[in-house]
């Protein structure tokens, strides 16, 4: 009977060891856990990213306003009769 009680509390103490410290232990899938979750989160800033990319680009296809304004801000182009002013801080 002592042998067979030793040996149920051996083989608890190594499924024990199993669970917390093999492979597939829940220190490890708490670690892929954490892991996904910030994929998940870089996936979705790029699909934010995306989308405000491919807004830019319909935009950019379709209205002259958001042309012109690039032309502005990027290049420093102006209109005939406007007169640009610079100012310094």
């Amino acid at each position: 009977m002592k042998i067979l009680l030793a040996f149920i509390i051996l083989l608890i103490a190594l499924l024990q060891y199993r669970l917390w410290h093999g492979d597939g232990g829940l220190a490890e899938i708490s670690a892929l856990q954490l892991r996904l979750d910030d994929l998940k989160a870089q996936v979705e800033e790029k699909k934010e990213r995306n989308e405000t990319l491919y807004a830019e680009v319909e935009d950019l296809r379709k209205g002259q306003e958001a042309l012109e304004e690039r032309a502005r801000d990027e290049l420093g182009m102006i209109r005939d009769g406007e007169t640009f002013f610079q100012v310094l801080e």
